[in-house]
């Protein structure tokens, strides 16, 4: 592929070979050989994904503060003519050991209690191919309705989706978020897909859609598709104790999520939606 050695003269490396790699509906990845180490680049359409790339990097860089989880080095963000590209450190994977999910339970509670003054983010940023709203806010249920729901029932709507009882549940939905909660530095998008096993048994972290915002919706997106035991949120509340009730907001945190796969993937996740609205409302 002419492109990445295009861009390898650009950044100023020798690229040996590449191979693809598997990756999402968005990028394509690969896996880049240099003489000294392997990096994994991630490449989109600029004009379609604006910023995605150095938002990512940015992402990596504020986890990586955190010193919880692994996380992938950013090598460098960049553009080529009308590609993006995100170039990373590659991370050799391995299997997982007995005490791999206590560790990620700890790391995910470290992780979390990064903390700020306010909900939010300094800029929008991406789930998946859409945007995410990220103004701040001063309580975990403005955060939630204003920045997360509302545009996501927005773009349904536009799509042709239809929902009742909306004023109800908003209402609702402010009462049930804990107002003593403090905003959580989140990774924001936290299925299976997007944790590695290093080969030191590390937990690693990649594809971020960070925010401060409620934790539960880290522990929330976890349990949506499934991929994680019970021994992680066990050990998680040993080290950081959650607001009494979480499990009873479980379903109102995946909303969210399911929304978002609602407009990326339409109508199988309608129904799914519409009953966590009237659970709630």
């Amino acid at each position: 592929m002419q492109l990445l050695f295009e861009i390898a003269e650009q950044e100023h490396f020798q690229l040996k070979g590449y191979r693809r790699l598997t990756g999402g509906d968005i990028n394509a990845v690969f896996l880049l050989e240099t003489p000294t180490e392997n990096w994994v680049i991630k490449l989109n359409d600029k004009s379609a994904f604006p910023g995605m790339f150095q938002k990512e990097a940015f992402a990596l860089e504020e986890l990586t503060k955190t010193n919880s989880f692994r996380i992938p080095k950013v090598v460098c963000s960049s553009e080529l003519n009308n590609h993006a590209c995100l170039i990373l450190e590659y991370i050799e994977t391995g299997t997982e050991n007995a005490k791999f999910w206590k560790d990620f339970g700890v790391c995910l509670a470290n992780l979390h209690k990064s903390t700020k003054l306010h909900f939010g983010w300094k800029s929008k940023n991406y789930i998946g191919s859409l945007t995410q709203y990220n103004s701040y806010c001063e309580s975990s249920a403005e955060f939630y309705i204003s920045q997360r729901l509302l545009p996501q029932f927005k773009l349904a709507s536009q799509n042709g989706f239809r929902f009742l009882n909306l004023d109800s549940f908003f209402k609702n939905v402010s009462e049930l978020i804990p107002k003593a909660e403090k905003p959580a530095l989140i990774h924001g998008d936290l299925w299976s897909g997007n944790y590695m096993v290093d080969a030191h048994q590390t937990p690693v972290l990649i594809d971020p859609a960070i925010c401060f915002a409620s934790r539960e919706m880290d522990l929330a997106m976890m349990q949506l598709f499934g991929g994680f035991p019970t021994e992680v949120f066990d050990v998680y509340q040993t080290h950081f104790t959650l607001e009494p009730n979480w499990k009873s907001r479980i379903k109102l945190y995946q909303l969210y999520y399911l929304l978002v796969h609602l407009n990326l993937f339409g109508k199988s996740y309608l129904n799914s939606v519409q009953q966590i609205i009237r659970n709630y409302t």
